[in-house]
């Protein structure tokens, strides 16, 4: 009789000693056979503890063991929902405490390669302090803020975000320029001076964004506004130039003289003072240009008394007054020139055909003939014009972060026909610089572009780290590597954004391809993400994104639209101020930028600080509850209620740029 077979001896632990042995076994094996795959492919077989503890995770988490996790939990044992940082440790815990309940010995288990609980915690908080510095005295989640333009000329700005709670200050290398970088940089490092405290700089490169390409322009309608006359009340009527078709259009007008307009020269050769051009505009008014006088040989003044609005379509009828009558010099109706252009307008409704082409090829609404009949659909260029041979049916196409979605129906080296599938109900205006994402598609860009790889000699010379954008696969990120290495930055700290599916696939290996070798990080980029996988899926994604980099030790940044509303309006919303929250179980949390960027710095430190107390990664925290100390007897006397709503945190109407300095919500709690 073993003692498995022991009077006495509750058979359910019996069979979950049973299973976790085998758990642990299939956790060993399935980790060494990645490690080895993955050597096999490198210089050196050799990895760190947390990757060894990635690798085990992944292995451990090919099952489903929601069943077994039920049935530890009945037992009071540990359910395996915190093994993150430390996968096997705590998988040997729960055997042995098991085999104590079996009365077996103590087993004989092989140390295993990878940290246990105390160092895999500790490993997550260090690589945490190499990336983003120490944490603030009463928060541990860093906060990182994308710098807007201004704060390459406004230092006051970078201080008042630096005290309000910025650890961590983006630079986006795709907008701005070097030497407007520079100037930012300079005003965060006196920032670092003044306040006293450490502020880590990283620099977004572009990477491939795609995008559409340019519209094609039209003529856009002009405005004549007499202006009110300051000392009589009366409105002065609005100056016009008449020039000859050939000559150039000043619109606005520049240096105070009136706008210029362009007629047929030969009508401009039958003018007369007192002339008038009557017409009716764009809204059906009735307007008219008086002619006043020549100005030159070949240009005219006239001054239209009411406000009216002209169209290249606008027709005009040149009147004379003769024998007390106003009777047209000419049959021919008159049209004016000379107006501004604008970008057509792309309207796109669901059912609607799009070609995207070559970005040579100007965008363009569709070409209807005289009966309503589509002869040429809408087109649109693509900035990265190698992605349309990439192409097939059946491929999802979305614009805009998502506002538009297509299919492709034809494909070709040149050009791809798309059917619009999703779409507003009055429709969707395209316009050029607007996102593209191709959900599932390999594109072949290559990780980095020539602008990349420009930016990167300013960034290893100024920043603390680079962030990664739209890196796909663990040749990626080698890419980048080989890259930092031949400038001597081996050293530096990489964030790596995860954007797309593709990345989500292979994100595994882009972590393990980089564990050990560089300070990583990775971003959760949920913008593109939410593109990309579905804004309904989102919501898992991420978290299984928190997990997984806690297994590689690594730390996460939780992106994109947090406090969006708050920081660009001054009001909050809700579900974002939930969101905030939830942000605490990441190491690093960013804001994006706007003109109440310093009330939404000051409200989400207040919202991190509150919640780390009752959130520490996936694990809730019990700290004592004051909503279960007051009771059902004391009316809730013991909860503080003082601190303001978010969306009345600054009640000015002024922006941060500008607004007085505001206090951080008073302190409330309700646990």
């Amino acid at each position: 009789m073993t003692k498995l077979d022991q009077p006495g001896v509750d058979g359910e632990y019996r069979a979950l000693l049973e299973e976790m042995h085998a758990l642990r076994q299939q956790v060993v094996v399935g980790a060494a056979t990645r490690l080895q795959e993955l050597a096999a492919r490198k210089e050196s077989g050799e990895f760190p503890a947390s990757a060894c503890n990635l690798a085990q995770y992944l292995a451990m988490r090919c099952r489903d063991l929601r069943p077994l996790q039920l049935r530890l939990a009945r037992k009071g044992l540990s359910s395996l929902g915190r093994v993150e940082a430390h996968v096997l440790a705590s998988i040997d815990e729960v055997i042995r405490v098991l085999s104590g309940l079996c009365a077996q010995p103590e087993p004989m288990l092989e140390p295993p390669p990878a940290p246990g609980f105390d160092a895999g915690n500790e490993l997550l908080a260090l690589n945490t302090r190499t990336l983003f510095g120490l944490p603030r005295p009463g928060r541990t989640a860093r906060v990182m803020v994308t710098m807007p333009t201004a704060a390459a000329s406004d230092g006051e700005l970078v201080r008042a975000l630096l005290e309000s709670g910025m650890d961590c200050a983006r630079i986006n290398c795709a907008h701005d320029s070097p030497a407007v970088w520079r100037r930012m940089i300079d005003n965060i490092r006196q920032a670092q001076r003044v306040v006293g405290r450490d502020c880590r700089v990283v620099m977004d490169l572009a990477g491939h964004k795609v995008r559409t390409g340019p519209v094609a322009d039209e003529p856009a309608a002009t405005q004549l506004r007499p202006q009110r006359d300051a000392s009589f009340g009366r409105r002065k009527p609005v100056a016009v130039r008449l020039a000859p078709e050939s000559a150039p259009a000043v619109e606005p007008p520049a240096n105070g003289q009136p706008p210029t307009m362009t007629v047929d020269p030969r009508v401009l050769a039958m003018l007369s003072p007192g002339d008038r051009l009557s017409f009716s505009d764009l809204r059906g008014k009735t307007r008219k240009l008086i002619v006043e006088r020549e100005l030159d040989d070949s240009t005219w003044l006239a001054r239209c008394r009411r406000r009216a609005v002209i169209g290249p379509e606008t027709s005009l009828r040149l009147m004379r007054r003769e024998n007390g009558r106003w009777a047209p010099v000419d049959p021919e109706p008159v049209y004016l020139g000379g107006h501004r252009t604008r970008p057509m307008r792309i309207v796109l409704q669901i059912g609607d055909a799009l070609n995207l082409t070559w970005p040579e090829r100007p965008g363009r609404p569709a070409r209807i003939d005289a009966d309503g009949r589509v002869v040429e659909p809408a087109r649109i260029g693509v900035t990265a014009a190698s992605v349309l041979k990439c192409l097939s049916p059946g491929q999802p196409v979305w614009i805009d972060d998502g506002k538009l979605g297509a299919v492709v129906v034809e494909a070709g080296p040149r050009s791809a026909l798309l059917k619009v599938t999703h779409a507003p109900p009055e429709g969707f205006r395209l316009k050029a610089d607007k996102g593209i994402n191709f959900p599932g598609a390999q594109l072949q860009l290559g990780p980095l572009s020539e602008k990349d790889l420009a930016d990167l000699d300013f960034v290893v010379g100024h920043a603390d780290l680079v962030g990664f954008s739209f890196v796909e696969t663990a040749s990626d990120m080698r890419a980048l590597m080989e890259e930092l290495e031949r400038r001597s930055a081996g050293d530096l700290g990489i964030v790596a954004k995860i954007e797309t599916e593709r990345a989500l696939r292979h994100l595994p290996d882009i972590m393990l391809s980089a564990i050990g070798r560089h300070p990583l990080a990775i971003m959760i980029a949920r913008g593109d993400l939410a593109v990309e996988i579905g804004g309904e899926r989102l919501a898992e994604i991420q978290e299984e994104l928190l997990w997984m980099a806690e297994a590689g030790h690594v730390p996460v940044v939780w992106a994109t639209q947090v406090l969006e509303s708050l920081a660009k309006t001054g009001s909050a919303s809700r579900p974002e101020l939930s969101d905030a929250a939830m942000s605490v179980r990441a190491e690093c949390v960013m804001l994006n930028k706007g003109p109440f960027i310093v009330t939404a710095l000051r409200v989400l430190d207040d919202i991190l600080r509150r919640m780390q107390d009752h959130q520490q990664k996936k694990m809730p925290q019990l700290r004592a509850l004051q909503l279960a100390a007051g009771g059902a007897g004391t009316d809730g006397a013991g909860v503080s209620a003082q601190a303001p709503p978010a969306s009345a945190a600054n009640s000015s109407t002024e922006s941060d740029a500008t607004a007085a300095p505001i206090s951080a919500p008073a302190s409330t709690s309700l646990g």
